[in-house]
């Protein structure tokens, strides 16, 4: 077989599967497996892929038909102009976490050039780290219940080259002291916790509700159980004059807002993604 063959039988396979963008995402699973991209398939068509190959290329496409991540199939999800390797036990990134990232380096001019920051339910580790690839003299700390995704995180950290700056940890964020406490406090402490309500849980597209974990995702009847354990241990992690910025669900502003006040936090104005969606909240005491 080809690669002109093999594009056009992975296509028609993502397609019969209503997969959105099945044309890109066939680029994609083929030049996972046998490293030829998008000039490969204008330039050299008729190239021969060997048997293995395109078995193992119809195999990931039966996958991803059945509703499994793309990320999940390559092993990794770029965020932040970075490459982070993903499992199932960490959340994909998604763009729109990239707006977190925005608003702590847009405050950064008024927090000390070798800040410590937080990160509860760091997950892939990818906001930690697209922080810490920004803050060159930063230092951080990244929490997680799950043991599986603290390897993940350790993992992206080693290979970005920030595993000196970054430090990870198996975590459950409601009992502080497994955290790591630095003397002094947290300059900043992020999250993107799990916010995702009962209701929209089960509204979730199967492939997120089967292959990623619910426990970076479901936050309870009312999606905001996160929020009220986070903050209510937010003093005894933030050093003073320091920043707690979370990730919101749509729609969560002001009870977030409110949750953030009756622990005597002075929340800003919230940011907004590309979508022009509240999208993270910036609080301080």
């Amino acid at each position: 077989m080809n690669l002109e063959a093999l594009m056009g039988r992975t296509s028609d396979t993502l397609t019969a599967a209503g997969i959105e963008g099945a044309r890109l995402e066939t680029g994609v699973l083929i030049e996972h497996v046998t490293g030829l991209g998008r000039m490969a398939a204008l330039t050299s068509p008729e190239q021969s892929i060997n048997q293995a190959a395109a078995a193992e290329v119809a195999l990931l496409a039966q996958r991803r038909s059945a509703g499994e991540p793309i990320a999940h199939l390559t092993g990794h999800r770029e965020f932040w102009s970075l490459e982070f390797q993903v499992s199932r036990h960490t959340l994909i990134p998604r763009p729109d976490s990239e707006t977190l990232i925005e608003a702590v380096l847009a405050q950064a001019d008024g927090l000390p050039e070798s800040l410590r920051i937080l990160d509860l339910g760091t997950g892939s580790g990818c906001l930690l780290l697209a922080l810490l690839a920004e803050l060159p003299v930063a230092t951080g700390v990244g929490a997680d219940i799950s043991g599986e995704a603290v390897t993940v995180a350790a993992a992206n950290a080693a290979r970005l080259g920030l595993a000196g700056r970054a430090r990870f940890v198996t975590a459950d964020w409601s009992d502080g002291k497994d955290i790591g406490g630095e003397e002094g406090g947290y300059h900043v402490v992020i999250s993107n916790p799990p916010y995702v309500t009962d209701a929209e849980w089960v509204e979730l597209a199967p492939g997120v509700r089967a292959f990623e974990p619910a426990l970076a995702l479901k936050g309870g009847r009312d999606g905001l159980d996160a929020y009220r354990t986070i903050t209510a241990r937010l003093e005894s992690l933030l050093a003073p004059g320091g920043l707690a910025i979370f990730e919101i669900g749509a729609g969560q502003a002001a009870s977030v807002t409110s949750i953030l006040a009756g622990q005597g936090l002075k929340p800003r104005k919230p940011h907004q993604d590309l979508a022009g969606l509240d999208r993270c909240i910036i609080a301080t005491y």
